[in-house]
Parts: structure tokens; C-alpha cells; sequence
């Protein structure tokens, strides 16, 4: 009866016949949303009670996606929301804890490496989008992003101040001109920079879920090495 009940639910909210494929996000009306600060929308949290903010507009968002990645020392994120790409089960198990919809929907990719499935977040956006910090911090690198010898924007990374034994890591970005190394920056107040357009570089996960290139600003966390400025 469980099993009937979600999918009568879900055939209700879909007005059809009920899956759970998920519907891809349409890149025009995020083109034409106003690109400005997000309004404060927690992310996804990270070990030491980091809480990411949304970096990017609400509006100008085309997909949320969890991945792993290649660096071991990348911490497990957990997403803040509902997946949109969850299973019969687990939309059931999350249905009877009383989950709900509440938060941004986004999707897993499984099959990751560093921080398991969850090790990093790609906020998907179109090329040009503006990029706000997602913690308060204080920027303590920035440097070019380098894809087969050539630089496709940069990689930022910024220091939390509710959790200095931790690093951002900020990639697939052309910083503000106005940002430096030391900067402090807000969380959805202090403009990082624009989303680079890495569609004639890399196949991009985002691309998976929309139905554009799947351009993207792309974050992790990892542990602060020893040498690490404390703020």
C-alpha cells in the first residue's frame, strides 16, 4: 500500500503517468531570471558545522549535482534539500520520515572517489552568471585552472571563518577583477566572479540533468594543510 500511495502521489504532482526520471531544467528561463545575490539558502553542510550558501542566484540555477572527485583529501558534503534522482525506496523512506520537498532539489551521480558521492557540488548556471561566496571567509589562493595546457578560468579557494581548519575550493570561475588574495568575503553578499564556459574543454556531469552544456561553478572542501593562514 506504501508503494501504491507514492506512486499515486507522484502521479498526481506529475499530472501523468508517475517516474522517477528526473525532468530536465530549461536553460532559457534561467537566462532571463535576474542575476544578482542569492537569497540566503543553505547548500549542502561539511564537517567542523560548515554551512554552504548558495552561490548563484536561485533563479539562474539549472541543476544542483553531487559528485566525487579525484582529490582523496575532498570531505563528504551533505546536501541540504531533497534528490531528485533518488530511487522507489528511498523516495518511500524518505516520504514516511516525513522528508518531504522542503530545500533545493539536486541530484547523486555515484561511482565517485574522494568524499564518496557527495565530495563535491556543481551549481549549474549558464556562461557569464555571477558567483557569490558561498561562506564568510577570507580568500587565501587564487590561481589559473589549467585543462590539457590551456587556463579555463580560475580556482579559488577561500578560508571559512566558522571553520579555519577547513579550505573551499572554488573551480570553473573568472574571478572579479576587484578580488585578491586576502580579501574577506560574505556569504551571498561578496561577488566572487563569473561562471566560465567550459563547454568546449571538458564534458561537464551538469550537462546529464539540463539541457545546455551543463556550465557550472564547481565546489569542494578538504582539510586546511598545516601551513594554512588561521583567520
Amino acid at each position: 500500500m506504501v508503494v501504491a500511495l507514492v506512486l499515486g502521489v507522484r502521479f498526481l504532482h506529475s499530472g501523468g503517468t508517475p517516474t522517477t526520471t528526473p525532468a530536465l531544467a530549461n536553460p532559457p528561463r534561467s537566462e532571463l531570471a535576474p542575476d544578482g545575490p542569492p537569497h540566503l539558502e543553505a547548500l549542502a553542510s561539511a564537517p567542523d558545522g560548515l554551512v554552504l550558501d548558495m552561490p548563484i542566484a536561485q533563479g539562474r540555477i539549472t541543476a544542483v549535482v553531487y559528485h566525487g572527485v579525484g582529490n582523496p583529501e575532498a570531505l563528504p558534503l551533505t546536501p541540504n534539500g531533497h534528490q531528485l534522482n533518488a530511487g522507489l525506496l528511498a523516495s518511500i523512506g524518505n516520504l514516511l520520515a516525513g522528508a518531504g520537498s522542503q530545500g533545493p532539489g539536486y541530484y547523486i551521480t555515484s561511482g565517485g572517489s574522494g568524499g564518496g558521492d557527495t565530495g563535491s557540488v556543481d551549481v549549474g548556471a549558464v556562461a557569464g552568471t555571477n558567483v557569490y561566496s558561498p561562506v564568510d571567509g577570507r580568500i587565501v589562493s587564487m590561481r589559473p585552472y589549467i585543462i590539457n595546457g590551456k587556463a579555463w578560468g580560475s580556482v579559488i579557494q577561500i578560508q571559512p571563518a566558522s571553520a579555519p581548519a577547513v579550505i573551499l575550493t572554488i573551480t570553473n570561475i573568472h574571478p572579479a577583477r576587484s578580488l585578491t588574495v586576502g580579501a574577506t568575503v560574505g556569504a551571498a553578499t561578496s561577488r566572487l566572479g563569473t561562471v566560465a564556459d567550459l563547454s568546449k574543454a571538458v564534458q561537464q556531469v551538469v550537462a546529464n540533468f539540463t539541457s545546455d552544456a551543463g556550465n557550472h561553478v564547481h565546489i569542494e572542501a578538504s582539510q586546511a594543510p598545516a601551513t594554512a593562514p588561521i583567520l
